[in-house]
């Protein structure tokens, strides 16, 4: 709901979810608390996500579709966007920590040639977020592996013929 409405007020979250706003304010003290719970959840989601693809280890293909895979299940599940979040500091550093890991993930990427190394610099780290954020907003249709197809097919191979 807040994905959508991002100003939605605590009595109609509540009224969503089948509870007595009450309910939810025992739960949570305020309309920030509870945003805050749901980043949380959002950021655990996503270690959670890079550390199952196994980045570090695992094949470089192998761990690109597991990674996207994931991504696009915390983007389904938790879909709110964490921009108003970043100005926290602990969040910030969480985030970025976990954008560095991806980001050293597709430098291997590129230094065992599974991406071109002819595009700018940061360019995959740019595209591949997107790519992952279309796909899971605008094909709900697919699942995540299918989803994720979609995605490392584009990364790889671009729009093109092939």
């Amino acid at each position: 709901m807040l994905a959508t409405d991002p100003g939605a007020s605590i009595a109609s979250i509540a009224t969503e979810a089948g509870v007595d706003r009450r309910t939810v304010y025992r739960r949570f003290a305020s309309r920030e608390d509870l945003l805050t719970a749901i980043y949380e959840a959002r950021l655990a989601a996503i270690e959670h996500a890079i550390d199952d693809a196994r980045l570090r280890e695992a094949p470089v293909a192998v761990a690109l579709h597991r990674y996207v895979e994931n991504i696009i299940t915390v983007n389904r599940t938790w879909p709110v966007d964490l921009t108003r979040m970043l100005t926290d500091d602990a969040v910030r550093r969480r985030r970025n920590a976990s954008a560095q890991e991806v980001d050293v993930f597709l430098q291997r990427a590129t230094d065992e040639g599974l991406l071109r190394r002819d595009q700018p610099d940061g360019w995959a780290s740019a595209l591949l977020p997107q790519l992952m954020h279309l796909v899971s907003r605008h094909n709900p249709e697919l699942s995540a592996g299918q989803a994720a197809d979609v995605v490392v097919d584009t990364l790889l191979h671009g729009l093109g013929p092939r």
